[in-house]
């Protein structure tokens, strides 16, 4: 029992370390520097980044304040379903079955 719950703390810890990445200090176009700072990976989504509401930076412990994009759901798409063909109807016995 100790193990698994070491190993489930290790695979959080890795997960969430894969999840971020180091930027290093940099000047941008107009000269501003930028010191080097870490950051949640790169993805389609900002649900997961720092700056977004509900979530707060664990480096500064500011709390989020841009909305989230939340994606739209792709629309369902319905397909019959395969059944093979059943024949029914009444036995000589009068007992309603299908084959």
């Amino acid at each position: 029992m100790k193990s698994a719950i070491v190993l489930v703390v290790a695979t959080v810890a890795v997960g969430t370390a894969f999840a971020q990445t180091y930027v290093r200090p940099h000047v941008t176009k107009n000269g501003t520097y930028v010191e080097g700072h870490v950051r949640t990976a790169p993805n389609s989504t900002n649900l997961d980044n720092y700056s977004t509401k509900g979530n707060t930076n664990p480096y500064t412990g500011q709390a989020g304040t841009v909305q989230p994009n939340y994606a739209p759901a792709p629309a369902p798409v319905y397909q019959q379903p395969a059944f093979p063909q059943q024949h029914c109807g009444y036995t000589s016995s009068g007992q309603y079955v299908c084959r």
